[in-house]
C-alpha cells in the first residue's frame, strides 16, 4: 500500500510540473488574443482583466501564491480563457450575495419578530404578576388596617369597662363607708343608751 501512495504522489508531482510549464509557455498566450464574448456582457463595476504579457515573475521568485495563481490560470485556459466565464462567475457570485443578503435580512427580521414577541409576552407576564402582587399586598394592608381598627375599638371598650368598674368600686366603697359610719354611730348611741 505504501508503494501505491508513492506512485500517486509522483503522478501528481508530474502533473503539477506540466501545468507549471504550460503556464510559462508564452507562445500559446500570444495566439489567444481574440475574445469570444461581447463587451456588453462585461459590467463596468468588475475588475478589469490584466494583460497576460505584463510583468511576469521569473520561476525563482515563485512561491505558493504563484502556484495557486497558475492553477487558476490553468482553469481559465481550460474553460476557454475568455472574459465571459469571469462575467458568469461574477454574476453567479452576485446572485449568491443577493440570496445571502435576502436570507440574512429575513433571518434577522424573523429573529427580531421572535424577540419582540418574547419581550411582549414576558412584559405582559411581568405586568400580570405585578398587578397580582399589588392586589395581594393591597388586600393584606386593608385587612391589617381593619384588624388594627378593631383592636383599637376593643381597647377603647376595655378602657370604658375599666373606668365603669372603677366608678362602681368607688361608689361601692363610698356606700360601704357610709354604712360603716352609720353602724358606728348606732353602736355609739346604743352604748350611751344602755344602763350600766
Amino acid at each position: 500500500m505504501a508503494s501505491t501512495g508513492r506512485k500517486q504522489s509522483k503522478k501528481t508531482k508530474h502533473a503539477e510540473d506540466s501545468t507549471d510549464i504550460k503556464s510559462f509557455d508564452f507562445a500559446l498566450e500570444d495566439e489567444k488574443t481574440g475574445l469570444s464574448c461581447s463587451e456588453d456582457d462585461i459590467r463596468e463595476d468588475e475588475t478589469p482583466v490584466v494583460d497576460k504579457m505584463a510583468k511576469k515573475r521569473s520561476f525563482e521568485e515563485d512561491d505558493l501564491k504563484v502556484g495557486v495563481g497558475n492553477e487558476v490560470q490553468t482553469m481559465l485556459e481550460r474553460f476557454g480563457g475568455n472574459i465571459c466565464f469571469i462575467a458568469d462567475i461574477s454574476k453567479a457570485m452576485q446572485a449568491k450575495r443577493k440570496r445571502l443578503e435576502t436570507f440574512t435580512k429575513s433571518s434577522l427580521k424573523g429573529s427580531n419578530q421572535k424577540l419582540e414577541q418574547l419581550w411582549n409576552t414576558q412584559y405582559a407576564q411581568r405586568q400580570k404578576l405585578t398587578q397580582e402582587y399589588s392586589q395581594q399586598v393591597s388586600s393584606v394592608l386593608q385587612q391589617w388596617e381593619i384588624d388594627a381598627q378593631k383592636s383599637e375599638d376593643q381597647e377603647e371598650k376595655l378602657n370604658n369597662l375599666f373606668r365603669q368598674q372603677q366608678k362602681l368600686f368607688q361608689q361601692a366603697r363610698v356606700v360601704q363607708s357610709q354604712k360603716l359610719k352609720t353602724i358606728k354611730e348606732l353602736y355609739e348611741q346604743f352604748i350611751k343608751a344602755s344602763p350600766r
